[in-house]
């Protein structure tokens, strides 16, 4: 399995208290906070679910940023680095601690990574003050101060818009929409169930709004989907990740809708379809990534990934890897200015132009801060002797 591999990979490094777990990859010392990297290295802060229901999505945020320094001889923009990873947890009550002791003790020059929305909206107000950049790795909320805000990955919202008209046209009726209460799963299903009502599509949820489940402890799914099984649904559309994600795909399997087309954002994404098995053959999903996308740069990091993990490369690393490569070319671009500080990386952030993707070539939008990229629509299928997210078509181009 993935974890035991990673597990395998970090032995070297040392856990540092309840809430942080500090990995040092180079053994300078950088200043940190913004004061600039004086000795030629640069101290970033990752904070992502290394335990609770998100520890898999987390778990490859890290590990795709590691990736990326592995193979770039533990370099960004020609400056070594030291980097600092915190564990998110399940969400604020753990986040906020976490991001506070990289910034204000630490005194690290950037901050990626972030798992949940509502984690993230938590943290804002300590980058705001500490005036240094965060540069996003998953789902991120609206946010309306964006002048130290970016993302290497999506709007929360973005999923269900680019795949409501697919959905709206395949789907001869109502669709039922169900997913987790919380920040995340609030903007994920926002995202679908306005898309889908501007299209015309109607809700089987006798509310006419989305029904949602306990977040972090629904892990009975049964009855929901007996209350679906009541309704005139003919399909389902759900955003889940991490356990809940293996959970609901495998209940859905054995239940009374298992008949029902199962619609999904990142439900079958990295090891938890491992951990689905046949319960998750054809499952739609939609995402900014598949791992079977024909690039160079995509079969560049998908071979150094399968080369130290037994997955295929997901959402999640491949945009935390992203959020390396960004930092990569803006860290060399402030260096050609003079001193690299958080200030002058993030002004050169904001100058990066195109970013050569694994998921295809994308670029920061001026209004969003996150990328304007295209999403695809994937099926589980088999892949030789394995099951896979095949990319079936491209749905739609967002951002702006």
């Amino acid at each position: 399995m993935f974890f035991d591999t990673a597990t395998a990979r970090h032995r070297r490094f040392r856990t540092v208290g309840a809430a942080a777990l500090v990995l040092g990859l180079t053994a300078a010392t950088g200043c940190g906070g913004g004061s600039g990297a004086d000795d030629g290295t640069v101290k970033i802060g990752l904070v992502a679910s290394l335990s609770g229901t998100y520890k898999q999505v987390g778990t490859e945020l890290r590990a795709g940023f590691e990736l990326y320094l592995d193979t770039h001889g533990n370099k960004l923009g020609g400056r070594k680095v030291e980097l600092i990873v915190a564990d998110e947890g399940d969400g604020p009550p753990t986040a906020v601690p976490a991001a506070t002791k990289l910034v204000k003790k630490d005194r690290v020059d950037v901050l990626t990574g972030l798992v949940g929305g509502g984690s993230v909206n938590a943290v804002l107000p300590l980058i705001n003050q500490a005036k240094i950049p965060f540069l996003g790795s998953n789902g991120r909320p609206p946010v309306k101060d964006l002048e130290y805000v970016w993302t290497t990955s999506y709007l929360s919202d973005e999923p269900g818009r680019a795949i409501a008209p697919y959905v709206k046209e395949k789907v001869d009726g109502p669709v039922y929409a169900i997913g987790p209460d919380y920040q995340g799963g609030h903007d994920e299903l926002r995202g679908f169930t306005d898309e889908f009502k501007r299209v015309g599509g109607k809700l089987a949820n006798p509310s006419g709004k989305t029904t949602w489940t306990p977040f972090p402890k629904t892990t009975n799914f049964m009855p929901y989907f007996a209350e679906i099984a009541r309704t005139n649904a003919k399909a389902v559309y759900c955003f889940y990740a991490g356990k809940a994600a293996i959970d609901f795909a495998k209940q859905y399997a054995q239940s009374d809708i298992a008949d029902l087309p199962l619609y999904t954002a990142f439900v079958t994404e990295g090891s938890a379809l491992q951990a689905q098995g046949d319960a998750a053959k054809d499952i739609y999903s939609v995402l900014n990534y598949a791992a079977d996308l024909d690039n160079k740069a995509n079969r560049t990091f998908a071979a150094d990934w399968t080369a130290e993990h037994d997955t295929q490369p997901t959402t999640f690393a491949m945009a935390s890897y992203d959020a390396a490569a960004v930092l990569d070319k803006a860290i060399a671009d402030a260096a050609k200015g003079g001193e690299v500080t958080s200030q002058t990386i993030n002004e050169a952030i904001a100058d990066l132009g195109q970013i050569d993707s694994p998921r295809g070539a994308w670029e920061f939008s001026d209004k969003a801060h996150a990328p304007v990229q295209t999403w695809y629509l994937r099926q589980v299928r088999p892949d030789g002797n394995q099951l896979a997210n095949v990319m079936v078509q491209d749905l739609a181009t967002l951002g702006g």
